[in-house]
This record gives structure tokens, sequence and C-alpha cells, in this order.
């Protein structure tokens, strides 16, 4: 997240008034046990733990960037842990096909004729390891799983489970051999979390778990287990549904994503699906704050990973050091924020 310290899942600030009652807290309750849970297998990553979470609950897909090491794989294998629900891992290789994660049809013998065989892609949470390592045609197999959640072979339309989560990852340093995603791509991930290096006392946690033995391909043993499932997620979406949002909030998304538009650094600015996107995320920020509204900060803690990898810079500001995040940060500041 923008700011791997804040975490919606411990409120911060004033509790809400009278007039403004939380959401029910069941479901919210089962969201904080998955965050301890993951805890008890991944150190200093909270800001992207809450980013999974936040996704998860706006039925949206994410995309980790991060150097090698800083437990990108680790953190969906503890999440996916955590929940009682499905997971399937992809590793994207060059020559990994489109059949390979949709499924394909095969002959059997027994009935002489053609049936159906899912592919990886048929499950709650699929982590698709290393994406931009595989050509664009086999990238292009998971947008209509991500935005339609389905999948067509032979003309034939299979649904996909519910939840459905595509959690994509990358290396950010690493270019060589690999395919970088299409705008269009990215446009389908709601969030783009950044993992960055650990600090000294969370590495010195990390170490020091090894030395007592924590094995990260046997989580059951560092205690993680099962703690919410399809139900908590469905019921926490149906109550950030009835999050509301003033028309004002709604105004500041629309004038926050026109200012990416007209910015001079950017060659392509969001699009209207980058708006629905901040409005989604913001609303399921505030409720798991436990607020039943949402403000003008809960969008500015959203804008950064859900606008800044739908934005292209021109090439003079990229030599110039300018990233998109910076871009979009200084939108924030520069955009009026309605009272």
């Amino acid at each position: 997240m923008t700011d791997p310290r804040i975490d919606p899942l411990r409120p911060q600030g004033a509790a809400p008034g009278p007039d403004a009652p939380a959401p029910p807290s069941t479901s919210r309750e089962a969201l904080v046990r998955l965050r301890e849970e993951i805890a008890k297998a991944v150190v200093g990553q909270d800001g992207a733990v809450t980013g999974l979470i936040v996704a998860l609950v706006a039925g949206g897909h994410v995309l980790l960037e991060g150097v090698p090491g800083v437990a990108k794989t680790l953190l969906v294998r503890a999440m996916a842990t955590s929940l009682d629900m499905g997971m399937s891992r992809v590793q994207f290789t060059p020559d990994l096909m489109p059949a390979d994660i949709t499924g394909s049809l095969v002959w059997d013998a027994g009935t002489s004729s053609f049936e159906f065989r899912p592919g990886p892609v048929f499950t709650n949470l699929l982590l698709a390891d290393e994406i931009n390592r595989t050509p664009p045609k086999t990238q292009s197999s998971l947008l209509e799983a991500m935005e339609e959640h389905q999948v067509t072979v032979d003309g034939q339309t299979h649904p996909l489970d519910d939840p459905f989560m595509v959690i994509a990852t990358q290396n950010p340093v690493e270019y060589e051999g690999t395919y970088p995603l299409p705008e269009a791509q990215l446009d389908r991930f709601l969030l783009k979390l950044d993992l960055p290096l650990p600090d000294r006392d969370a590495e010195i946690e990390v170490v020091a778990r090894h030395q007592r033995g924590f094995d990260p391909m046997a989580l059951g043993s560092a205690g993680v287990r099962a703690v919410a499932g399809p139900r908590d997620v469905r019921a926490a979406r149906a109550e950030a549904a009835e999050v509301a949002v003033d028309p004002a909030v709604i105004g500041y998304i629309v004038d926050l994503v026109q200012a990416t538009r007209r910015s001079p650094s950017l060659r392509l600015g969001v699009s209207p699906r980058g708006a629905t996107a901040l409005l989604r995320t913001a609303r399921v920020w505030a409720y798991l704050q436990g607020r039943a509204f949402v403000t003008p900060d809960d969008v500015k803690v959203m804008a950064v990973p859900t606008l800044a990898h739908r934005v292209s810079l021109r090439a003079e500001a990229d030599l110039e050091g300018i990233s998109a995040r910076t871009v979009i940060e200084g939108l924030l500041a520069a955009v009026p924020v309605p009272r």
C-alpha cells in the first residue's frame, strides 16, 4: 500500500459518530483473523497483506512486484492456507501455452467424444508466478477469466469458481527474457502492490524464525490454519457494498482521474475503469476501518496502488527519473479535497 505501516484492520483516528453505525462485524472479524494467520508466516509486509485483503473483498486481482526473496510466493501460499479455498499455482515460462492455464478438449476413447479437461484457472486463488516471463498470447488467456470470471474453450463457456482471484508476481529488476504486461492486461489488475525489502527489525525476525526451524514449505507446522472461507468473503462483499459514498467524494475521484489525463508527465491517463476501481477500493478500505461511509482520506490511501499501474509516463519524464507513483502523489496534493 502507500504506507506499509497503515493497517485498516487496526482502525486509526476517531471512532465513527452515532450517525454512522459500523457495518456488521462478524465477517470483518474473520478478515482480522485472516491477517493474523498470514502474519505467522510473513514478516514485514503488512501493506501487501492488507492490500490482498482489500482486493479479495473488492472482488479484484492483484499484481505483486518485488525483487526475489521478499516472500511474494510465500505471502500468497499463506493467504491460501488461511482461507478455506482452493488454490492453483502456475509457473509462467516462455513455452507455456494458453491451454495450459484454461484447459483443453481431450479425446475420450470410452465415449468416442471430446471432453473438457479444466486447467488450473478453475480455482479460487490462482497464483500466476512471474507472469511477465510468458509471451503476450499466453498472458492474454487470463483476460476473459479476470474480467468475466469465465473461460471459453472451443465455443463453450465455462464459469469459474466464486470467489475467484488472480494474484500475479513479477520481478521489477530483471528484464532479460521477459514480456512486459501490456496496458490492457495491467488495467485488469485492481491493485499493484510493491513488496519492499524489510527493515532491520523485520529481517532479524525473519532470520530468527528460520533459526527456530520455520519451514516455508510446511505452513501448518508454523500454526497457519484456515480461519475464513467463501461465505465470509461473500458476506464481507455484501457489507462493503452498503458503505455510503457521498456525491462530493465521487466528484473527487473523478477529478483525480481526469487530472491524470491532463498531466504533462503522462502520455496515458487513467480510464473510467480506473475511476470505478478507486471507488471500490476506497469503499472496502472504509469498511475494513469499521466505518459506514467513505472519506477523501480513504481515496487518498488507495489512490497510488489503484491508479499508478494504469498510467504511462512520457519518455522525457521517465528519463528525468519521474515515476508513476510520484505523479499520482503530486496530483493528490494538487486536486482540491471536498469538505
